[in-house]
């Protein structure tokens, strides 16, 4: 029997106008993942816009997630920056201190890009050998720049019994299934995918579940997918969840994580659209008409899926 597939929201980081951290909208956010359906929350990511926050915020923001969900579901986090590896050891023990299940290891940041794939499996094995037994997990994130983990390494870590969970965003459904060989014989790890395209194939192959912007838009949509992905009586909804997040791929990426929190705010969620970030496209009148009929043509698919 297969396990229950799982959603696992990145987080998104709810700031006051004067660009400090928004602890009242943030509780309520940790609320609204978890009455949604959530099985975890992956905090301090780059939904997070962890890259703009100091280690000390970094460390309050996440045990205040830790203590406000007080055991309901596991809590990951990003415990890895651009630092030499003894620092990233170091900030790892600190930060999984604060009670996280598992700390996050950004595989971009355990190498430079034009460093050789050897040198980064190398630079990953001593960040293990010097991290104690910490629980880890990997994540591909797209910044500074992708680095994917070859599916035999990630096999050979996750038997080694440190690594529990990666998030995969190789946007390429045959290297995900390669990943799944290697590493389907381990009961305690999860491959969640980012990457929506191929969500149902994903599922279907026998990832863990999913993590992705789109449960920052409609988070019981996500859970509903994980849930129903493989029922033979509601394949046409699944095969219309699917289309719809195929369809809609461009405009929730557009100006994230502005357009996330603009389209929470329409739904009458306590979110402002504040970002530290500088490096994101303009956020006009036409990307607030793309995420108006975002909304409607989701209303339109919660129809056709009774959800």
């Amino acid at each position: 029997m297969n396990k229950p597939k799982k959603f696992i929201p990145v987080m998104l980081m709810p700031f006051q106008e004067n660009l400090a951290i928004d602890y009242v909208a943030l509780e309520k956010l940790i609320d609204f993942y978890l009455d949604a359906g959530a099985a975890g929350l992956f905090a301090n990511c780059l939904s997070s816009e962890m890259f703009q926050l100091s280690k000390s915020e970094m460390l309050e923001s996440v045990k205040f997630i830790v203590e406000h969900v007080d055991g309901r579901v596991p809590v990951v986090a990003t415990g890895t920056f651009e630092e030499p590896i003894d620092e990233q050891a170091a900030f790892i023990k600190e930060i999984y201190a604060t009670g996280i299940d598992s700390v996050i290891v950004i595989t971009s940041l355990l190498a430079q890009e034009n460093d050789s794939n050897e040198q980064f499996e190398k630079n990953v094995l001593e960040l293990i050998q010097k991290t104690d037994n910490v629980p880890l997990g990997f994540y591909e994130c797209p910044v500074p720049y992708k680095r994917l983990i070859e599916p035999t390494f990630l096999g050979k870590l996750v038997k080694s019994g440190r690594v529990k969970y990666h998030k995969d965003t190789s946007l390429d459904i045959d290297h995900i299934e390669r990943k799944l060989i290697y590493t389907n014989s381990t009961f305690d790890f999860g491959l969640f995918d980012a990457y929506m395209v191929h969500a149902v194939n994903s599922l279907k192959l026998g990832s863990a579940g999913l993590s992705c912007i789109q449960g920052n838009y409609f988070p019981e949509l996500i859970v509903w997918l994980c849930e129903n992905y493989d029922d033979v009586a509601q394949q046409t909804k699944v095969e219309a969840v699917q289309q719809f997040l195929i369809d809609q791929m461009d405009v929730m990426h557009y100006a994230y994580p502005i357009s996330a929190k603009y389209y929470l705010k329409e739904q009458g969620f306590p979110i402002e659209q504040h970002t530290r970030r500088t490096d994101i496209e303009a956020f006009d009148n036409k990307v607030e008409e793309a995420l108006d009929k975002l909304k409607m043509d989701y209303q339109v698919l919660r129809t056709i899926i009774g959800n």
